[in-house]
């Protein structure tokens, strides 16, 4: 019974010197393995008396459980130590940048859209948001562009392979957020939608292929061109300031009838482009389950890419996605 005692303290012994992983699992053959001096124990019970092998059996068991536990709780330590070595060596010094005034600030798009929406829901819209991979129904259809209307073309549509049944695409603008809203809420509805989208284009001065857009939806009873100008005019002077007018001129679009473009007046009397809007088309609505007879709406839409560049009088607005740290830092 002393011998088992002693096989058990040396090899306790052996284990809290064991400095780091390594050691210690070359050194667990050696007092838990097959010929370790405590399983060997077990081969000599058979020359006891069987009242002594009982107590000899326990005697070994117990030890060899002693072992095991020392073993697995050394072995935690020494890898929770080892981690902690890992973790300090690839640490990212950053003390460098400490005091310098580089603790960042929104992006000059996401502050665009901040204040976007701050405007909007100050005129009581509330916030919309849908997925940017979207279906053709969502996308063209129900939005009065079945698959032979020419303007479908002009889209310049990012599809995505995923095999029948329908097609799929990365949205070419936010107007699924307004089918999907209308789909699923009853009106009256007051939204906005601002988000990504993507188009075929190539990156210059004044294109991006994947920038961003807002559009608002108005769905209630009584809705007129009226409103939608007074809206726009509204919107313009609160985010531009009160100098700034706006104005309507006639367009074409397939989800509204009457349609229109709408500009902002410019210091030196001259007017920029700025987005679409008109009132939304009955098919579109019908599309959606609103009794067009019943209710009435008005749909708007711009770049929030450009409306950054106006507002900042930037020259290129691949500046936006350029990530270059001497731009961003002046906004």
């Amino acid at each position: 019974m002393t011998n088992y005692d002693t096989l058990a303290d040396e090899a306790l012994s052996a284990i809290a010197e064991a400095g780091d992983l390594a050691t210690l699992d070359a050194l667990r053959p050696n007092i838990l393995g097959k010929k370790a001096p405590i399983s060997s124990a077990k081969s000599g019970l058979g020359n006891l008396d069987a009242d002594q092998r009982k107590a000899a059996g326990q005697a070994i068991n117990t030890a060899r459980q002693s072992i095991e536990a020392a073993f697995n709780e050394r072995r935690a330590g020494l890898a929770a130590t080892a981690r902690a070595a890992a973790l300090e060596t690839e640490r990212l010094d950053l003390t460098e940048f400490q005091g310098v005034g580089t603790t960042g600030h929104l992006h000059l798009v996401t502050q665009a859209r901040d204040r976007l929406e701050d405007v909007f829901v100050g005129m009581g819209y509330t916030i919309a948001e849908g997925p940017e991979v979207e279906t053709a129904w969502y996308n063209f259809e129900a939005l009065n562009i079945p698959e032979w209307h020419p303007a479908r073309g002009s889209f310049d549509t990012i599809f995505v392979n995923l095999g029948e049944p329908e097609e799929v695409m990365l949205r070419s603008h936010t107007s699924p957020v307004q089918i999907r809203t209308m789909e699923a809420q009853e009106p009256p509805i007051y939204i906005v939608a601002p988000g990504r989208t993507f188009r075929t284009d190539t990156a210059d001065a004044t294109h991006l292929p994947a920038f961003n857009q807002i559009e608002g939806l108005v769905i209630d009873k009584g809705i007129t061109m009226g409103d939608l100008a007074g809206t726009i005019d509204t919107f313009v002077r609160a985010f531009f300031g009160e100098e700034v007018k706006s104005r309507l001129r006639p367009s074409y679009f397939p989800f509204t009838e009457p349609s229109a473009e709408f500009d902002i007046s410019r210091a030196d009397g001259s007017w920029l482009e700025l987005g679409g809007c008109g009132m939304v088309h009955p098919n579109v609505l019908r599309n959606c389950g609103i009794d067009p007879d019943v209710w009435q709406g008005f749909a708007f839409g711009f770049g929030i890419d450009r409306l950054a560049v106006m507002r900042y009088q930037l020259d290129d607005m691949r500046e936006l996605v350029n990530n270059d740290v001497r731009f961003l830092r002046q906004f």
